[in-house]
């Protein structure tokens, strides 16, 4: 049993394995329809149990079709329908219940000391959806993503981050740092990650670089990624915010300073960090990013269940 909850926790060759599979998985699944099974059935009779406390599209969809190829079911959960929320029953007691009754546990959290609480108390793997930290399933897909498009290891490619300093940022950090791929990040002087953050960017041999110039930080890039720059349940003063990012707004003049062949990638929902010209050109890889979703998740559960090929 493996938890998957953070890049930084999970060693950079299970990381590659986990994309390896996927690879092969996707290829394998051409001929067959979205709710087809692969040949396999790896993960028949597993139930999948997720819970998501914050708002959910693209995680939800394609971890419910993750594990329904892979043969196994899944049971959403909504927290205010449990007594964890409103009958004031324990983590502890919650995640002894999830434990007899599924194989994995799937949760997207506002708060990522629950997300520790339930990985100390539960005997299934649990996979980390999001939280405010991180969204490690996220990156970890879009490391995919670059390389079946750009068909070389991400290492040998320049990455950039344009926009806040978020829990996709922590995460793509983490990845920069296990595959070893050059990251630029361009952001506002107030808006840069948080110590936490830059001092464990300090402890690792990295190739990572801050900058409050937007057009430095695109510049030779073959990606460029965004996020919103208001996340949700974002509490701040939501003008100042927008007015402070108003010129790291991706548009045609700022990808002009990347490579000719440079993609756009971006996690959903879009806000106004990216201009409409850029989201709907050639260089928009957003829906592939999407979709491949669904391929990663799979090889990310084979690797909770130690089933990875």
């Amino acid at each position: 049993m493996k938890h998957f909850v953070n890049l930084k926790d999970i060693h950079a060759k299970d990381l590659r394995k986990i994309l390896i599979d996927a690879k092969k998985r996707k290829i394998q699944r051409k001929s067959l329809s979205v709710l087809e099974v692969d040949k396999d059935l790896p993960l028949k009779g597993k139930l999948l149990i997720q819970m998501f406390e914050k708002s959910s599209l693209r995680t939800r969809l394609s971890f419910y079709l993750a594990i329904k190829q892979l043969g196994g079911s899944t049971l959403t959960l909504r927290p205010d329908e449990l007594h964890l929320s409103k009958g004031g029953e324990s983590i502890e007691d919650t995640a002894k219940i999830l434990s007899n009754f599924g194989n994995a546990f799937m949760l997207r959290t506002d708060n990522d000391k629950k997300l520790d609480e339930f990985k100390k108390y539960l005997s299934i793997p649990i996979i980390n959806g999001l939280s405010p930290s991180s969204h490690p399933t996220q990156i970890l897909s879009d490391v995919f993503t670059v390389e079946e498009i750009k068909k070389k290891p991400i290492s040998k490619m320049n990455i950039t981050w344009i926009g806040d300093s978020n829990n996709v940022l922590n995460s793509l950090i983490a990845a920069s740092i296990k595959f070893e791929f050059k990251l630029n990040i361009g952001c506002p002087k107030n808006y840069q990650p948080n110590k936490n953050i830059l001092t464990y960017i300090k402890n690792n041999k990295n190739k990572i670089f801050l900058y409050n110039d937007p057009k430095k930080a695109a510049a030779e890039a073959d990606v460029i990624f965004s996020d919103k720059v208001i996340s949700m349940n974002d509490r701040v003063n939501k003008i100042k915010k927008l007015y402070d990012f108003k010129k790291f707004k991706i548009d045609k003049k700022l990808m002009s300073f990347a490579k000719k062949d440079c993609i756009f990638l971006h996690c959903l929902p879009r806000g106004k960090e990216v201009d409409e010209k850029i989201f709907s050109s050639r260089q928009s890889k957003v829906w592939q990013q999407a979709l491949n979703r669904v391929h990663v998740q799979k090889s990310i559960l084979l690797y909770c269940f130690g089933k990875l090929r």
